[in-house]
């Protein structure tokens, strides 16, 4: 059974808020700086959705060589969530369905739901949780709170 309850806040939040000291775990563990870099198992449409926000997600301390994983499922997530969203509009919501009797054989249609509308299902249930991890929405992101970048070739970029 999993944990109950909210999310505990980040660490680096807890410290930010001036929690104390005795609930602020100063063991937790933090990534090296290692290369980001999309699984090779992405497909090539879910590397173009990873190539959208990465480099973001980088600079802002969301996304660590630990989350790559998660990150390209959000990625494959979106993409299947497009496929199934593109077969919903071109078929539409309700479509006819096969009638066969006990032996297999057709005796006729019926109307019925979609079946691309499960996979649209999943998926979007799936781009929802991911994405609320890296802040993804905005009322995702307004929980988290990330200092200011100290780089100051950002800000020569940001002022040329």
């Amino acid at each position: 059974m999993g944990q109950r309850g909210k999310a505990p806040k980040p660490t680096a939040l807890r410290v930010l808020h001036g929690d104390r000291k005795d609930r602020i775990n100063t063991n937790e563990p933090m990534p090296a700086e290692l290369a980001i870099e999309p699984p090779d198992w992405l497909s090539e449409a879910a590397a173009e959705v990873w190539d959208l926000l990465a480099d973001d997600l980088i600079a802002k301390g969301v996304l660590t060589a630990w989350d790559t994983e998660a990150y390209a499922n959000w990625c494959d997530a979106v993409v299947r969530r497009r496929d199934a969203a593109e077969h919903v509009a071109q078929e539409g919501a309700v479509v006819e369905l096969p009638v066969f009797n006990k032996n297999g054989d057709l005796t006729g249609h019926r109307h019925g739901k979609n079946p691309w509308l499960l996979a649209l299902d999943a998926a979007d249930a799936q781009v929802q949780r991911y994405g609320a991890r890296f802040g993804l929405t905005p009322s995702d992101r307004s929980q988290l709170n990330i200092a200011a970048p100290k780089d100051p070739a950002g800000a020569e970029r940001l002022l040329s």
